[in-house]
């Protein structure tokens, strides 16, 4: 007799989500996706999924899991309690919360999922589409060992690494939330650093070239400010998500009562570019806020 195929519903088809179910299909999982969005829902159907909707009540009885790829602790709390997905799955579902959220809320949520006996991963993610596309996203977790057992198909399809930070639901939410820190201070430093050198006169592409191949670089720079020396500023990660992550870091320093100067100036830089307009650009658009400054243009 066949085992039963693993079924998983991705909930959340941005640009790491779809790459997650399209990994998530070619690990052999059956895989079901949920959006808004109809043409990304059509997308992942071309490419084999078991089904799609932008409603996962549809097909909640059928799964063992939940990856949930949405932006915010809102939208989590909209999915699983609003919408009731928790009344509607099997007792001993897993459901993965891959949202960056407050390590409070990834509690109240998982006080929630053990009510209807569901098991939870408390599993922020990182690396970008590329990362997800490949099947190759660092996962920083927290959980039962139940909840990791279930889960393992998924993380084996989906990540690359998987750091066990405990069982402890809200230690996976705050290692990411300290990550978010080092990436949004990233940013905002490569941007000051490519607006100086603007206003100095040195072509952005040499300054990238220079550091890119020198001590001063770091990912966040070679990825994002690839997107200034193009003048390109499509959403791969808004600067309006860096609001509310850098948000999350000084809420979590003010807890913890830490003092947080780089993690603040860069709050405010973002806070800055989403008030003046940039908050649906990528990320890099907080360069926008040095005035009179040159920049390329797409």
């Amino acid at each position: 007799m066949n085992k039963k195929k693993h079924s998983v519903a991705v909930i959340g088809l941005g640009s790491m989500g779809m790459g997650a179910a399209r990994s998530c299909l070619r690990a052999g999982l059956s895989t079901y996706g949920v959006d808004l969005n109809q043409e990304t829902l059509d997308i992942l159907s071309d490419a084999g999924a078991t089904a799609v909707s932008t409603d996962c009540l549809d097909f909640a009885e059928q799964l063992d899991s939940v990856l949930l790829l949405v932006v915010n602790a809102a939208q989590v709390r909209q999915v699983l309690i609003t919408n009731g997905l928790i009344d509607r799955l099997q007792p001993g579902a897993a459901i993965m919360i891959s949202a960056t959220i407050s390590a409070q809320d990834a509690r109240d949520f998982a006080e929630h999922l053990r009510a209807k006996e569901l098991l939870m991963l408390d599993a922020p993610v990182s690396g970008g589409a590329a990362k997800a596309q490949q099947g190759e996203m660092t996962v920083m977790a927290s959980g039962s060992d139940s909840a990791f057992t279930r889960l393992q198909p998924v993380l084996e399809a989906t990540a690359g690494k998987v750091f066990r930070i405990g069982s402890e639901i809200g230690l996976g939410s705050t290692v990411k939330i300290i990550h978010q820190l080092l990436a949004g201070v990233h940013i905002a430093a490569g941007a000051e650093a490519m607006a100086m050198a603007a206003k100095a006169g040195i072509p952005l592409a040499m300054m990238y070239d220079v550091v890119t191949n020198a001590a001063g670089n770091s990912w966040m720079f070679e990825n994002r400010m690839q997107h200034v020396v193009e003048g390109d500023y499509s959403p791969q990660s808004m600067v309006d998500i860096f609001v509310k992550d850098l948000g999350l870091v000084t809420d979590t320093a003010q807890s913890l009562k830490f003092p947080l100067h780089l993690g603040a100036t860069a709050y405010q830089m973002f806070t800055a570019a989403s008030n003046a307009g940039y908050g649906s650009e990528d990320d890099s658009a907080v360069i926008k806020i040095f005035r009179d400054v040159p920049l390329p243009e797409k």
